[in-house]
């Protein structure tokens, strides 16, 4: 079992930033993906970055260039620093995660870009 919370949500303005910070429920160590995904209503939730246990990552073309995310075995945490927000980056956030071929996610934060 994986509990995921997620954390760091809000209403920012275009070009500005947001850190997103997820805490994991037990060691990462053992974990095979940890992941960011959104989803928009009537849209499907799409994959925003994944980072892999020994570090490798990998980012939607959308928010190459503008998203990184990184992980911390010590605090067993993973994070989505997003920078240069866009309008189309609205959405709810969700952390995930695959654990023995079980998928998990947590209770997601909503993201607003706005003026």
């Amino acid at each position: 079992q994986v509990q995921l919370v997620e954390s760091g949500g809000a209403l920012v303005q275009p070009g500005g930033s947001l850190r997103l910070s997820c805490a994991v429920s037990r060691s990462i160590f053992g974990i095979n993906v940890l992941d960011w995904h959104r989803q928009v209503p009537g849209k499907e939730r799409e994959l925003v970055a994944l980072i892999t246990p020994g570090g490798s990552t990998h980012y939607a073309d959308s928010v190459k260039g503008r998203f990184t995310i990184s992980r911390d075995n010590a605090k067993n945490t993973v994070s989505l620093q997003m920078n240069s927000l866009k309008s189309e980056d609205t959405a709810v956030y969700y952390c995930g995660a695959i654990l023995a071929g079980v998928r998990y996610w947590g209770q997601g934060t909503q993201v607003t870009v706005s003026s």
